[in-house]
């Protein structure tokens, strides 16, 4: 096993990366070019979080042109993958629900929009409370000035009734507010011009008792891409802002080693005793968004880490 590693820890595009753990082992789901089999999502699988081995690519496509951000989860002995698809129909991305019997797929669509009534809808995020109920978290676009939020993509979270189906009863969890926030400047969008911001890719981890929800902010292209979070205490919100300020708190550029961290899911140490970061970043070549693992702690109630790490690093603990 892996006593160390060294950022990224996949050589390859694995854009928005998500990682399920199940039967001991970890399977990596990601954002890149649909592979030569004509399927989407590149799947990966490790048993240390360190060393992966690809296993082709996890979606059949129900047709489209362009996917993002897989996340999957496992109940009753089922795998459903939540993604979004351009295409279908004419439309622009929209959520959509895939299902299979392993976490390696093929997963199947399963022929169902999850938010008809939006436009566009991205980022689809499950979480499992300690009770057992489903939410989904997902980002729409906001076009309406209301405090300070600015007009861009933002974060809502909906009840699920069951794993293809939303409640259609979708709560504000974080909009875009702060500078860094920047997507860009007199986007034309809905035949209206807008400094466009964003805040998407949500993961929610519950610590003692408290909903952090972290989200990456700011345009995924450039340095001002990063990691902060909102804070509730019920998965449907209220979430308020950190008392630490609007910037990055937890993950931001490092200037000419890993630009834009974002994305990210969570998972834990093969011992299951660490919490772990898995996110995306540039390097310097700018020539793919690639998978790299830190790890999460926390400081009076705070998430903190030292990444992006671009030097070695100890492995994850039990690899």
């Amino acid at each position: 096993m892996a006593d160390s590693f060294i950022n990224p820890v996949y050589p390859h595009t694995m854009a928005d990366p998500f990682v399920l753990k199940h039967d001991g082992l970890y399977y990596a789901y990601g954002t890149a070019p649909v592979g030569a089999d004509g399927r989407a999502f590149p799947v990966l699988r490790s048993a240390d979080l360190v060393r992966w081995e690809p296993l082709g690519h996890a979606l059949v496509p129900p047709g489209g042109t362009d996917f993002w951000a897989p996340e999957v989860a496992a109940r009753d002995g089922k795998f459903y993958m939540y993604y979004s698809a351009q295409g279908i129909g004419g439309q622009d991305h929209q959520l959509r629900v895939a299902v299979s019997e392993h976490p390696a797929g093929p997963f199947l669509d399963a022929g169902v929009v999850l938010v008809p009534d939006q436009p566009f809808s991205i980022d689809a995020h499950p979480f499992r409370d300690r009770d057992g109920s489903w939410y989904l978290y997902y980002c729409v676009d906001f076009l309406e000035l209301e405090d300070d939020h600015r007009v861009g993509t933002g974060i809502v979270v909906d009840r699920m009734l069951d794993m293809t189906t939303l409640a259609g009863e979708p709560r504000v969890v974080a909009r875009p507010h702060e500078d860094w926030h920047l997507f860009l400047k007199q986007r034309p969008m809905y035949g209206n011009v807008y400094d466009w911001h964003t805040v998407e890719g949500a993961a929610v981890l519950l610590h003692e008792g408290l909903y952090y929800c972290f989200y990456s902010g700011g345009a995924w292209e450039r340095e001002n891409y990063g990691i902060s979070y909102v804070v509730a205490d019920h998965p449907l919100g209220p979430f308020r802002r950190p008392p630490q300020g609007g910037a990055a708190l937890l993950m931001s550029t490092r200037p000419g080693r890993l630009i834009g961290p974002g994305h990210n899911s969570f998972t834990t140490s093969p011992d299951g005793s660490q919490t772990w970061i898995v996110y995306h970043a540039w390097q310097p070549d700018m020539a793919g968004r690639r998978m790299c693992i830190d790890r999460l702690d926390w400081v009076d109630g705070r998430p903190v880490t030292t990444g992006p790490t671009w030097m070695e690093q100890p492995a994850p603990a039990g690899g």
